[in-house]
């Protein structure tokens, strides 16, 4: 059964997860709801808690592909999408929650707008709070200034949750917590460069898309609860570790080597800055040491990696091959 047919489900959701299973149920029941009888592929990638154990039994019409070991997450995504059927897919983050509606209006606006690959939604915290769901391409603005001023002082080019949007708005990229693609866009593009193996998967596919002629909205009358970071934050260093060599890998396939060769300068000489000054105030009897110093110990990490060379055995647990299990 191909995408498209007329008995293919309108909307493939895929969820990966690593040990978060308690959030991922909860994922799955909001795109049961959500979906009303379409297609949920789930990834375990190499949990070690009890996902594969207790996905099954409750959630038996969802298809789970388990692996033994963390594919990544771009790679997982290729798996379970070629396993898909849906007219769109919709990549689920398995910390993240939709709205009552949220997907209906999200695939009546992709309807709509033939000319759109990819659509995000407002994300919000548990209490409601608005996070930020729009992602400019990286440039070496972005990975040298401050995002948050950035977003201040020009809003209209760098837009965030300080001034939310009223309607639906064309972007650069958008927050992959909430990433509803157009399957045949997915499939002219291949899929997730394999070369990302957590972070920076989705803005890359954006720009792809884009120098296609696609594009790429925010809806925020998409609404999805999203608790941020939810797998991340079981490993802060080797998260951190992992985004930084996403983004060195981002400016290599996408930037010439003048941008490249200033940023693997300036960013590392900003780290260390930035570590001294963590240092310091981690020392300081204000109350915020421990903030501080964790802050001090993940960016020591950092550092320690750069200066080790950046070895690709360092971050997230990975490994070279894998056996991937359907059951």
């Amino acid at each position: 059964m191909k995408a498209g047919t007329p008995n293919a489900p309108e909307v493939s959701v895929i969820i990966i997860t690593r040990n978060t299973c308690a959030l991922t149920r909860a994922a799955i029941r909001s795109a049961e709801e959500a979906a009303g009888g379409g297609e949920i592929i789930v990834v375990d990638n190499g949990s070690s808690d009890d996902t594969a154990t207790v996905l099954p039994p409750e959630f038996p019409s969802v298809q789970l592909i388990r692996s033994e070991i963390n594919l990544g997450f771009a790679r997982a995504c290729n798996l379970a999408a070629r396993r898909a059927h849906g007219e769109f897919l919709l990549l689920l983050n398995s910390d993240a929650r939709l709205e009552p509606g949220a997907l209906g209006r999200a695939v009546q606006f992709m309807r709509a707008t033939p000319d759109c690959a990819v659509a995000g939604a407002q994300l919000l915290s548990l209490d409601g709070t608005r996070q930020n769901s729009i992602a400019n391409f990286p440039t070496l603005s972005t990975e040298l200034l401050n995002k948050s001023l950035l977003r201040r002082l020009f809003p209209k080019r760098f837009p965030g949750k300080e001034r939310p949007l009223a309607e639906a708005t064309e972007v650069e990229s958008v927050v992959g917590a909430f990433f509803l693609i157009r399957k045949a866009a997915w499939d002219a593009l291949g899929g997730f460069d394999e070369r990302f193996f957590f972070f920076f998967e989705e803005t890359d596919f954006c720009l792809q898309a884009r120098r296609r002629g696609w594009k790429v909205f925010h809806l925020p009358q998409v609404r999805v609860w999203h608790e941020q970071g939810g797998t991340a934050k079981q490993s802060t260093a080797a998260a951190r570790i992992e985004y930084w060599r996403s983004r060195y890998a981002y400016f290599a396939k996408n930037e010439g080597w003048g941008t490249r060769t200033l940023l693997a300068v300036v960013l590392p000489a900003r780290l260390l800055v930035e570590w001294l000054a963590s240092g310091i105030m981690a020392a300081m009897p204000w109350g915020l040491s421990g903030r501080w110093s964790d802050r001090w110990r993940v960016q020591g990490s950092l550092l320690a990696w750069h200066l080790r060379g950046r070895p690709a055995d360092e971050g997230l647990p990975r490994a070279a091959t894998a056996r991937p299990k359907g059951t």
